[in-house]
């Protein structure tokens, strides 16, 4: 059985590996149970361990006077301002470690900018960011473990950084104290744990940190102790129904995530021999059909070929046919012209001779006409009456004048012919 597991799980051991030293921890979270609200403390530290291994220490917090982050720096909220400051030092710093020249942010440059520039190398180191810039703005949480622990992974890969596999200190165990079924005692301690990290498992998958560890260390041991191999004296029925039994704990079953690249790969691998195969069969049609088109092409320029020599006198009629019809079109189009000027001169013409015949029944009307006559007529009699009228207006006042100047002379003649004056008009005076 140990066996058995050693050959079924070596791919799925180097996956679950590689996700749990860093790859893809906080990229991909297959089912957010109980333990996901802790996920990022898990990120944090890992990400503190990454920042070791690319000398942060010395090349960042010692030249920038900055105090080293706690294991849970970004996990819990402690100072938003401050923290955020921190992020985006740190994500500077790994971004140039990654190989993209990145300028360090400032403390009063715009947090959008900076984020959405932060963002934007991210998703250029093929990284995916599905969450809103905003949630980086707190400068702590899930997302900015995220996004520095996946920056960090990027500046390892570049610098080449690779894990290595752990090596387990061996003890050395006396010969006497070694008992002879030793081998076939430490297989069935390996699938007694087996089978208690399987029913402790809530999804019913096996842990492949602790199987590796356990078949390494089994394989130490065997490598320790050649010398003492033992004849099993298992019977093969037994070992049949053995394995029949315990082979279905034997597969390891991963959920496929669309954002896996294994997935992607599959599938371009896929479509690339899906375009193979349709290839073969539409190459065969198309070059069937272009060697079709090319004779129909030939056949077609032959005939042209064959009717443009046929047609040769016609065509020379037709163009001899043309000329003349373009210059008679020439010589229509001048006398169109002309027309058209002369046209314009009896226009003019005509309206100066209406303009005459206006005039001249203007001057006949006005010559025929009494009613001047009348007019003048009806003026004269309207004088002589009032000249009548001023006439008898004139007797009047000389009349009125005459009598006036009678009774002043009388009035003159009284006053002279009088000879006594009353004294008490004498007294008056």
């Amino acid at each position: 059985m140990a066996a058995a597991a050693a050959v079924v799980t070596p791919s799925g051991l180097e996956d679950g590996v590689s996700r749990s030293r860093g790859e893809g921890a906080g990229e991909v979270v297959v089912e957010r149970g109980p333990g996901a609200a802790y996920h990022m403390f898990v990120v944090m530290e890992d990400l503190v361990e990454k920042l070791k291994l690319l000398h942060y220490e010395e090349e960042l917090l010692r030249k920038n006077n900055l105090k080293p982050p706690s294991r849970h720096y970004f996990a819990l909220p402690t100072n938003p301002g401050e923290q955020f400051y921190m992020f985006c030092t740190l994500a500077a710093w790994l971004i140039n470690k990654a190989g993209h020249p990145f300028e360090q942010p400032q403390e009063y440059d715009d947090p959008n900018a900076t984020i959405s520039n932060i963002l934007s190398e991210l998703r250029s180191l093929g990284r995916t960011a599905d969450f809103p810039p905003s949630k980086l703005k707190s400068g702590y949480g899930e997302h900015v473990c995220y996004v520095l622990d996946c920056l960090a992974e990027e500046a390892l890969k570049y610098i080449g950084f690779t894990w290595k596999r752990p090596t387990y200190p061996v003890e050395e165990l006396e010969e006497e104290t070694v008992p002879e079924d030793d081998a076939e005692l430490t297989l069935n301690k390996v699938d007694e744990e087996f089978v208690e990290e399987e029913t402790d498992n809530e999804e019913n998958f096996i842990d492949l940190n602790v199987l590796k560890a356990q078949t390494y260390r089994m394989d130490m041991n065997e490598s320790a102790k050649q010398e003492d191999i033992l004849e099993s004296t298992t019977d093969a029925a037994e070992w049949s129904l053995e394995v029949e039994r315990v082979l279905p704990q034997l597969k390891v079953t991963i959920r496929t995530d669309n954002k896996d690249w294994r997935i992607h790969v599959d599938q371009m691998h896929q479509h690339k021999s899906g375009i193979e195969s349709a290839l073969k069969e539409t190459k065969g049609f198309l070059d069937k059909l272009h060697n079709e088109i090319s004779r129909t092409l030939e056949k077609i320029g032959s005939r042209e070929k064959y009717i443009n020599n046929q047609l040769e006198h016609l065509v020379q009629e037709y163009r001899a046919a043309q000329a003349q019809l373009s210059e008679a079109r020439e010589r229509y189009q001048q006398g169109n012209g002309g027309v058209t000027e002369r046209t314009r001169l009896l226009s003019e013409v005509t309206e100066e001779l209406e303009k005459v015949k206006q005039e001249m029944e203007e001057k006949g009307s006005s010559m025929t006409d009494g009613a001047p006559l009348v007019k003048i007529k009806q003026s004269l009699t309207k004088l002589k009456q009032e000249t009548v009228q001023m006439d008898i207006r004139i007797g009047v006042v000389e009349h009125i004048l005459l009598q006036s100047k009678l009774k002043e002379k009388s009035n003159m003649t009284r006053d002279m012919h009088a000879t006594i004056i009353p004294e008490s008009a004498i007294g008056s005076y």
